[in-house]
């Protein structure tokens, strides 16, 4: 078990400058001098920017330094407007018709499933950063402070009496994470059966009080209605949390899952929208150190290793085994299995239903 580190505390004043510059959506906006010098203004581009709810603290700081970073690049001024929720939710959001120029999801496959229908070209994972990957997180356990009921690992978490709280698998792709931490402890750290591992995801969801659609909503069900023993977190949650002063103990459970988030430019909606450009150099800035900083200050784990390095305190490994996707067959393999019709999670989903 750990709490966070007290250089994050410290960073968290820096970063509230920041963000009441930022405002709730996007940074002031500012008429920039015409490219011909003229001193006429010229009107701003819009950029919309669709992401899952976790990285939301860290854009409040992102925008306004990519807003700077353009005008000083281009002269131009650009506005962005942001939706953030459920990452699944908001995949089919943009496969319906929201205009977004870039994502930020909590995971390949809801980017994979707008590439699907036809809005993002193939081989978007190798166009930003060479992976497609701007931030990962580690899958914890929040508990109560003192952790009165002794919860260490994922095995305790499905044990009877234990109220948990976690987000639902079919609206948001962190709860999706949250499931496959607790299954690869079993069969993949611990190289038990799947029978198993079945056992201990059923009792952790049997065990579920509240199923909130995103990760950002369970964890305030859990430290603001103060609801359950134990939330199924993204660390970067756990650990804003605490930076804000919040009551929580994180336990980091001895195996558990690299969670990889993914970002990629829609490309139909941008050029639809005439910002192709604005939207590459967006989604590239997300790699930058300035960028990669905000990430690990606002609690996810930057994948600049040199970035990663200055927060090591802040950000350790698991004690045992920290396992990833690839570990599980990877998302071709995961997705259908697990959260496809008939998979894993609604099996599960039916005998909990059952059971109550």
């Amino acid at each position: 078990m750990r709490s966070v580190n007290t250089g994050l505390r410290r960073r968290a004043a820096g970063v509230a400058l920041a963000v009441l510059l930022a405002g709730a959506l996007s940074g002031c906006v500012r008429a920039a001098s015409s490219p011909s010098g003229a001193g006429q203004a010229s009107k701003a581009r819009q950029l919309t920017l669709v992401a899952f709810s976790i990285p939301e603290k860290a854009y409040k700081e992102i925008i306004p330094a990519f807003q700077e970073h353009w005008r000083n690049e281009t002269g131009e001024t650009v506005e962005f407007t942001v939706s953030y929720g459920g990452s699944s939710s908001q995949a089919r959001a943009v496969v319906d018709g929201l205009e977004a120029d870039v994502v930020h999801l909590a995971m390949a496959p809801d980017v994979e499933r707008i590439a699907e229908a036809g809005l993002i070209e193939a081989g978007w994972q190798a166009r930003f950063g060479g992976t497609g990957v701007p931030t990962t997180s580690l899958i914890v356990i929040g508990v109560r402070p003192g952790n009165p009921k002794s919860i260490d690992r994922w095995a305790d978490v499905s044990r009877r009496g234990i109220g948990v709280v976690t987000p639902n698998p079919k609206t948001s792709g962190g709860a999706q994470w949250n499931l496959l931490a607790a299954w690869g402890s079993v069969a993949v750290a611990a190289g038990g059966s799947e029978d198993e591992a079945y056992e201990q995801v059923r009792s952790m969801y049997a065990s579920t009080l509240v199923l909130d659609k995103n990760a950002r909503d369970a964890s305030n069900t859990f430290l603001l209605k103060g609801i359950g023993d134990a939330a199924v977190l993204w660390e970067s949650d756990a650990l804003i949390a605490q930076s804000e002063g919040t009551e929580l103990e994180i336990v980091v459970p001895r195996d558990t899952i690299l969670a990889e988030t993914a970002v990629a430019v829609v490309d139909e909606y941008a050029r639809k929208r005439g910002n192709v450009d604005v939207a590459k150099a967006f989604a590239e800035f997300l790699f930058t150190p300035q960028a990669q900083r905000a990430f690990a200050e606002t609690g996810l784990r930057p994948v600049d290793q040199k970035v990663l390095a200055e927060y090591e305190q802040t950000y350790p490994l698991p004690e045992g085994r920290l396992f990833t996707i690839a570990d599980l067959g990877g998302w071709s393999q995961v997705t259908p299995e697990f959260f496809g019709e008939g998979g894993i999670y609604s099996r599960i989903e039916a005998d909990v239903a059952a059971e109550r």
